[in-house]
């Protein structure tokens, strides 16, 4: 397959991408005010709560076998991977810029955490579609890549948590808290054991806020363990999955709420750009540096991390898989970190205008870096 095939292969989904970001983009202006940050809000609710895990959870209960389990172990070890590449950049980043204090945080979460579900769930599929895709079968490929993605998706979620941690105070260590626990000189030992207790229950409170453990089991978390167990566990896999199934209904049902999350989620992303328009600049080292990381040098040391885990045999010579892999080091920070920056109210406007530059600068790098990829599995 010549370079030039596979070239235009990358860049027909990308482009298709950013053209209905553009549309985003376009009906969140003032203006037009079709997609509004309320208008956002709502629809992104209903996009978090019912499209995208009726996607996931579909794709899994699909395709998810034991077998594949097997070979899928290195996905979540690849994400966790990412964020330790790209937070050893970030750190040098920091030290080159001397990033001011308070944009410290948001500097290492740009350069770490990466689109890795949004995105490759759009880009995917649309690669698979293309007649010069190197993954043969359109709909298998598709079918597969999106399992691949809805995966990255939602492992990627599970571990949002730690981002919002790292922006919070630290916990009140145990120890604290146990010697709050001793009671006084004059009190009864029942009353002392009741002091305790409520000691412990407003500790074990203040963990479950600061842990916020409804993002460790969200809803695309929850379709992940339903789409295992449905695609595992065999009695539940023919009732459900299969043209000859007795409840197929359920499985169409489901996998047609899912298929309206891409495009929702690309118009979302175009939305949440225009913000970065309307803000004050940013130091331009740092947002150059930013762009490097993220383009240039993360992809590069992913290629080595992948390579070498074919190598010494941690990941199985699929192309599809290895092209999922590789495509993790090269997408462009994640679209949560606005929000956690809204949450904590600090770097906002910053964060608005890297977003904006970032997804800018991505439509290029997408297309390069997906066009190696695929000459580099094909």
């Amino acid at each position: 397959m010549s370079l030039w095939t596979l070239f235009v292969t990358a860049s027909v989904p990308v482009l298709e991408s950013f053209l209905i970001t553009a549309l985003g983009s376009y009906l969140a202006l003032d203006r037009v005010n079709l997609l509004g940050p309320d208008s956002r809000k709502h629809l992104n609710s209903i996009v978090f709560y019912v499209n995208t895990p009726a996607l996931i959870g579909a794709n899994l209960a699909e395709t998810i076998t034991y077998d594949s389990l097997v070979k899928l172990w290195f996905m979540p070890v690849n994400i966790l991977l990412t964020f330790i590449v790209g937070s050893i950049f970030g750190w040098i980043l920091m030290k080159l810029t001397r990033t001011p204090p308070h944009l410290r945080g948001l500097v290492l979460g740009c350069c770490a955490a990466g689109n890795l579900g949004n995105l490759l769930l759009i880009i995917i599929p649309a690669v698979c579609e293309e007649s010069g895709s190197p993954f043969g079968d359109a709909d298998t490929c598709e079918t597969t890549g999106t399992t691949y993605a809805s995966l990255s998706m939602a492992t990627t979620d599970s571990s949002s948590t730690s981002s919002h941690i790292s922006y919070t105070e630290p916990l009140l260590s145990i120890e604290d808290n146990v010697d709050q626990c001793e009671p006084p000189r004059n009190v009864s030992e029942g009353d002392a054991k009741m002091t305790c207790l409520g000691k412990t229950k407003e500790w074990m409170v203040m963990v479950n806020e600061k842990l916020n453990l409804k993002t460790v089991f969200s809803p695309s978390t929850i379709a992940v363990i339903i789409g295992f167990a449905v695609g595992i566990i065999s009695p539940i896999r023919n009732l459900l999955i299969g043209d000859d199934a007795p409840l197929v209904v359920i499985d169409d049902a489901t996998s047609l709420l899912g298929d309206a999350a891409i495009p929702l989620l690309t118009l979302i992303i175009g939305g949440n750009l225009v913000k970065g328009l309307r803000v004050g600049g940013i130091q331009k080292s740092i947002l150059i540096g930013i762009i490097i990381v993220k383009y240039v040098a993360a992809p590069l040391t992913g290629i080595l991390i992948v390579k070498g885990a074919v190598k010494f045999g941690f990941v199985s010579n699929d192309p599809l898989y290895l092209f999922v892999l590789l495509l993790q080091f090269a997408v462009p920070p994640a679209m949560n970190l606005g929000t956690i920056t809204q949450l904590f109210g600090q770097g906002e406007s910053e964060c608005s205008v890297i977003m904006l530059w970032t997804y800018i600068f991505a439509s290029l790098s997408l297309t390069f870096w997906c066009a190696f990829f695929l000459w580099l599995v094909a």
